[in-house]
């Protein structure tokens, strides 16, 4: 496996677009291999974007960051609003929501221990906030977190850290994209399996703790619909629902049932920071 200085070496290379060097090609290579079957984040050490820094820079980053536990339900930012802090999570899973008028709303994006929770924010000033969506905790977990107005003084003096966070924004950015094609050309059972794909290539594991009423909110679907599609799913082998809880018992058909979003977004996140 790649040294803390090596993948920082790695970030740089491909923040100038320069081909990797031979080790670094290799060492992606076994990285990527040793995450198959794409349980990418199921990981003892922290977060891959802090995986990332070079040992120096990550070791000052540490003395500043801070555990914190988040259950599930917890708010991290609202719309408009500068957050109080940045969450680096290290466990769990967050669900980056858009919301209506009317209290309706669906889900824009998910963020595990692949990133920052408040990426976007770290694009504006804390005086100028304009992210729409909000950001709470859909499966319990756990986060490393720093105070936001320090957070964006490092991410401006910092091109070590700057050059990763703006390549996660731009991987949940294209993500986004290519959802709102999803959620307007793809029906709902392909829809919820490239979902539960994507959930648990970020927290692991088999048995997922989701309700049917939270899969309706996350698909922008009528909950019906949801229903319908899981228990189809289910009739097939493919999972498993029962209590708020889902267990995927064929991932290799459970990919066939997706839509083709799923494969681009798997390999987005696959080449996350590698690019």
């Amino acid at each position: 496996m790649m040294s803390a200085s090596e993948w920082g070496n790695l970030v740089l290379c491909a923040a100038t677009k320069i081909r990797l060097p031979k080790c670094a090609r290799v060492a992606r290579t076994e990285f990527l291999k040793d995450r198959e079957p794409c349980l990418l984040m199921a990981r003892p050490i922290c977060n891959l974007l802090i995986k990332c820094l070079p040992l120096p820079y990550r070791d000052h980053l540490f003395s500043r960051l801070e555990s914190v536990s988040l259950p599930a339900g917890t708010t991290l930012y609202e719309p408009e609003v500068a957050p109080e802090y940045v969450h680096f999570m290290t466990s769990g899973l967050t669900s980056i929501v858009a919301y209506m008028s009317n209290g309706s709303g669906t889900e824009v994006g998910i963020v595990g221990s692949e990133g920052v929770v408040e990426s976007f924010h770290l694009l504006s000033s804390p005086s100028v906030q304009n992210v729409q969506t909000r950001g709470w905790v859909q499966i319990a977990g756990t986060a490393m977190r720093m105070r936001f107005s320090d957070a964006y003084k490092e991410f401006l003096s910092s091109e070590v850290l700057r050059t990763p966070v703006l390549g996660f924004v731009q991987c949940q950015g294209s993500i986004l994209g290519q959802l709102a094609a999803c959620n307007r050309l793809h029906d709902v059972e392909e829809r919820l399996a490239r979902w539960l794909l994507m959930v648990q290539d970020r927290v692991g594991g088999e048995v997922l703790p989701l309700t049917q009423e939270l899969l309706a909110i996350m698909l922008g679907a009528r909950r019906s619909s949801v229903t319908l599609a899981a228990s189809d799913l289910q009739r097939r082998g493919l999972i498993e629902y029962h209590r708020g809880q889902v267990k995927i018992m064929q991932r290799d058909l459970l990919e066939n049932a997706a839509c083709e979003c799923y494969s681009v977004t798997r390999r987005l996140f696959a080449n996350l920071y590698l690019q």
